[in-house]
């Protein structure tokens, strides 16, 4: 397999870099006077007067971050960033920007754990990430790791070879990127802080004056690991670093010199992870009994037990069962004691202070939750292999009896067995009915032999031996490519919470915690595992669709859910609505706008609730019990959309698809889901010279030395829920920041904007009495520029140029849509969010010639017209969303609401009508909508279809039976 193919230029990725090229805008490195030293060092880079807080200042405006994180005299730079997004990419791509601007080549990395080393030097060392970096700098990686050192008999001590090898490296900055890693445990050894008697050019004897000769640029991963008080960062001060960037999705509030912040909400939300969907297995015995220790030492722990309101008292010792304390441990014992504090084999520590309900242990609910996982896995797998470019999920269960895994057979019973029994018997029951080749073959592979579909890694497991045993590590710990090969069955994998930190699989779909994580811990790194997006069979990015990450957890954890959306919101500083001591029409409004529920209805529910008084005054605790219940309208504008973390045991809504419809419909519904291509017709290169150079003169005012971004806020809806859009502006001012070269500008604005290179160069020559180009070579401005070119050609277009549109598929190859199967046999069902989120009331009926059996609606206009009977209609339905997308100049795509078939008054077919509601009134809609309307009616006159389709747009104040009259 040829590796990882990284996306080049992920929007956020590459912002963040620019951030830090930016702030050393106008800035110069210069080479040490001493030679030999300059040979092997970092350039100085060095700021003038109050250059770094006017660049600083500048960065902060641009990426809207407030001004108080600024520390003056500090060389710490901070990234913030979201797990799950890249951060170990990022600050690669970082090193070869840095050398590539100012010269600076050593860098070193500094990790917390020896798992996220491992991580990281695979990352930095794999052929995927050296080619990836290599076609775009022409430079090589070079890694040096720094390990423990091995006894030596020779009298002499020598300074570590890794320390060595990267001190004496040529620094170059055309040849190689050297990167010396680092973890905090070798940091704080007697191994760099030592004095050597064979010294590093007779001149130093330790490993932390040899690195800090080199003026080293140091990148600190995991912040909150290294707090600024401790012997770890007293330590990181030794190296003198030049700057010192901490990248991590936490600072504890410690942030100082912030350049750039993609917060949770923001990944979230711009679809950058997974969405996040809870299983939570109820259990309605027991759910009050609780195991808490009274007191331990080094001999014996006394656990007290409270179960229907008896307590009793039971002590043990090292290597006794947990099941002396409660039944329903079994499958834990007492690894270890000290004071207060017992350690259990599953990993948990517990404290006088942890509470532990012990039916959470229970065989049956883990049985249930493995079912459940394995099963909807198989679901996920058929979906994911069976589309034209495949996509391999994995399913990761954390466990408590390792032995009953690992032991596998000879235990009767055991874990390993009835794992291996239920997907043995849930593959032989796909394979009845399956027909699609390629999986069907997979799942036959699979069945062959059982043990190879799973594998698992503890930290016992350093010490086997087992052939097999070795490779299931390897591929779970260094070879993703071979653990999400198509050739490679093993889809399952089992860990003991060992993969917390310094592993993830962009594959991992599902997470299963058959064990607690050990205390109250951040739901947000527990569900890190699994959360960034996953890579298809090529290993590149699968990116424009929405996955989901499935986590179930037991009981005790039922609030998973809303806690996860707590801190996601709370960690991104979204805004908590003021404790109300009323209940407000606003209030009122925002929980029928979140929530599909009726005014009465919600009132009284609140009222059975005890949370408000007749006159609508909060009750004491009133307003946490309404908050309990209605959880989304305590969130601000800018907080985690409702569908981003939602609770899976919610089952999704359906509606219905009427057959006999379908058929009506099918000749209208396969002609508007045509393939097409948007040809631009603009005659020669002197008409597209002409626009470009339009678009330029008409935003010359863009282009200032100075000036403050304007951020735009839209208000946009999502599940019936309101919420406001940040976007970027279109009337951003450009900056003067320059760190490209002309040419190199000019190649990229070309290949950005699809366009003539020459014909590009001479608009900038013809206008460089207006515009000096030169003032702005940066990415931001060819950001800026193809932002506003695309809307000024969507703006001109049937204006200044004509457009067409070329079909490039037929009914052969339409199939599947999102109402028939590969075969075009209409579906049974679909997810009525995909019709609408709104259901209709009880007195609601769907027009007889409606396609669909349930009232699902966006809007009242929408309900109207589903709801409406008009003799003229033979069928009808609404568009399911972004099913159909129709292009428009300028890049975006344009989707209609409802497809019509028409008969005359004869009761003959005369006539297809696609309709586009717009719930306001024609005035009211914006110049982009116009446009993308006008595409639209050139669309539909274009298909190639022996049926005649029209289109028109619905509005307001209109009825849908008036526009349909006029058609007839």
């Amino acid at each position: 397999m040829a590796g990882f193919n990284f996306e080049r230029d992920l929007e956020h990725q590459k912002q963040a870099v620019e951030s830090v090229i930016k702030l050393f805008d106008d800035v110069g490195a210069k080479e040490l006077k001493n030679k030999a030293q300059a040979n092997i060092s970092n350039p100085n880079i060095k700021f003038s007067g109050s250059k770094f807080v006017e660049n600083l200042r500048k960065v902060q405006e641009y990426n809207g971050i407030d001004k108080k994180y600024f520390k003056r005299g500090s060389n710490l730079l901070d990234i913030s960033m979201e797990t799950g997004t890249g951060k170990t990419y990022t600050y690669t791509k970082m090193m070869f920007e840095l050398n590539k601007h100012l010269g600076q080549s050593k860098f070193i990395v500094i990790v917390p754990t020896l798992s996220i080393k491992a991580g990281t030097v695979s990352f930095l060392n794999a052929k995927a990430t050296k080619e990836h970096f290599r076609q775009e700098y022409s430079r090589d990686i070079k890694t040096y790791i720094v390990e423990s050192k091995k006894s030596n008999k020779s009298k002499k001590e020598y300074m570590p070879q890794a320390v060595k090898e990267f001190v004496e490296a040529h620094s170059t900055p055309n040849k190689k990127i050297h990167i010396l890693i680092i973890n905090q445990g070798m940091i704080n050894s007697d191994t760099m802080d030592k004095t050597y008697d064979v010294n590093l050019f007779d001149t130093y004897n330790t490993p932390f004056k040899a690195l800090a000769s080199l003026q080293p640029i140091v990148i600190v991963d995991e912040p909150h690991k290294f707090k600024v008080d401790n012997k770890t960062w007293k330590n990181i001060e030794k190296f003198q670093a030049q700057w010192i960037f901490r990248y991590g999705a936490t600072f504890d509030a410690k942030e100082e010199n912030l350049l750039y912040k993609l917060s949770a909400v923001d990944a979230f939300n711009n679809d950058l992870v997974k969405g996040v969907v809870t299983f939570v297995e109820e259990f309605s015995d027991g759910q009050n009994a609780v195991v808490k220790l009274k007191s331990a030492d080094s001999n014996k722990a006394t656990f007290e037990v409270s179960e229907n309101g008896k307590k009793s008292e039971v002590s043990i010792g090292k290597k006794e069962s947990m099941s002396k304390v409660h039944r329903e441990m079994n499958d834990v014992i007492v690894d270890n004691l000290k004071k207060n504090c017992a350690v259990l084999s599953n990993g948990l520590e517990v404290t006088t202070k942890t509470h532990i309900n012990p039916y959470s242990y229970s065989e049956s609910i883990q049985d249930k939750m493995m079912q459940k996982t394995i099963i909807n896995h198989f679901e996920i797998e058929k979906k994911l292999l069976t589309r034209e470019v495949k996509i391999k999920p994995l399913s990761l269960f954390f466990i408590d009896d390792i032995e009953g895994y690992r032991d596998g057979h000879e235990i009767a019973g055991s874990l390993k067995t009835k794992f291996e029994r239920l997907v043995k018997g849930h593959i032989e029951k796909l394979l009845v009915e399956e027909t699609h080749g390629f999986y069907r073959e997979y799942l036959q592979k699979s069945l062959a032999n059982i043990s190879l579909t799973h594998g698992g890694y503890f930290s016992k497991d350093n010490s086997e031996t087992s052939q097999e045993i070795e490779q299931e590590i390897n591929e779970i710990l260094h070879d993703k490519e071979e653990l999400l090969s198509l050739d490679n069955p093993r889809r399952f994998i089992f860990s003991k919470w060992t993969l917390r930190e310094g592993w993830d699989n962009p594959n991992v779909f599902q997470i299963c915690k058959l064990r607690s994580s050990g205390s109250v811990t951040s739901k947000l790194q527990e569900v890190g595992r699994g959360l960034r997006l996953p890579v298809n069979e090529f290993m590149s990015r699968v990116k424009g669709e929405q996955f989901e990450l499935n986590y179930y957890v037991d009981f005790t954890e039922k609030n998973f859910a809303q806690s996860l959306v707590d801190e996601i919101n709370a960690k991104s500083e979204a805004k908590i609505v003021e404790n109300p001591t009323k209940l407000t029409d606003d209030l009122i409004a925002k929980i029928l706008t979140h929530y599909e529920i009726e005014e009465e209805e919600l009132l009284e529910t609140l009222d059975e609730m005890g949370a408000i008084k007749r006159n609508n005054d909060f009750k004491d605790g009133g307003w946490e019990k309404l908050k309990e219940k209605y959880p989304a309208i305590v969130i601000s504008s800018d907080g985690l959309k409702s569908n981003k973390v939602r609770n899976g045991n919610q089952p999704k809504k359906k509606t219905t698809i009427r057959a006999g419809k379908y058929q009506e419909l099918k000749e209208l519904w396969e002609t508007i889901n045509q393939k097409v291509v948007l040809e631009y017709k603009i005659e020669d290169e002197d008409k597209f010279y002409n626009l470009l150079k339009g678009y330029l003169k008409e935003n010359l005012k863009k282009f200032k030395e100075q000036g403050v971004e304007t951020h735009t806020r839209k208000i946009e809806f999502e599940n019936s829920v309101a919420y406001y859009k940040e976007i970027e502006s279109l009337n951003d001012e450009i900056l003067p920041i320059s760190y490209m070269k002309y040419n190199e500008f000019l190649i990229e604005l070309a290949t950005t904007l699809k366009v003539n290179i020459s014909t590009l160069h001479k608009v900038f020559y013809d206008l460089q009495n207006e515009l000096n180009i030169n003032l702005y070579l940066n990415m931001q401005t060819i950001r800026t520029i193809r932002g506003g070119f695309n809307k000024y050609l969507l703006d001109n277009a049937m204006d200044k140029f004509s457009i067409g549109y070329n079909q490039i598929s037929n009914t052969m190859h339409i199939h599947p849509t999102a109402l028939t199967d590969n075969n075009g046999k209409p579906l049974e069902e679909i997810d009525s969010s995909a019709v609408g989120v709104i259901e209709g009331s009880s007195i609601d009926r769907v027009a007889s010639n409606y396609l669909f059996e349930e009232v699902f609606f966006d809007s009242e206009l929408e309900r109207e017209n589903i709801t409406a009977e008009i003799t003229e209609v033979t069928v009808f339905t609404k568009i399911p969303k972004n099913s159909i997308k129709i292009p428009v100049a300028g890049g975006g795509t344009y989707s209609p609401d409802f497809a019509y078939v028409l008969k005359n008054k004869d009761g003959k077919q005369t006539l297809n009508l696609i309709v586009e509601t717009k719930n306001k009134d024609k005035r009211d809609l914006y110049t982009d909508e116009k446009k993308k309307i006008a595409h639209a009616q050139e669309f539909f006159k274009s298909v190639n279809s022996d049926i005649e389709v029209k289109f028109e747009s619905q509005f307001k104040s209109e009825k849908i039976k008036e526009i349909i009259k006029n058609f007839i």
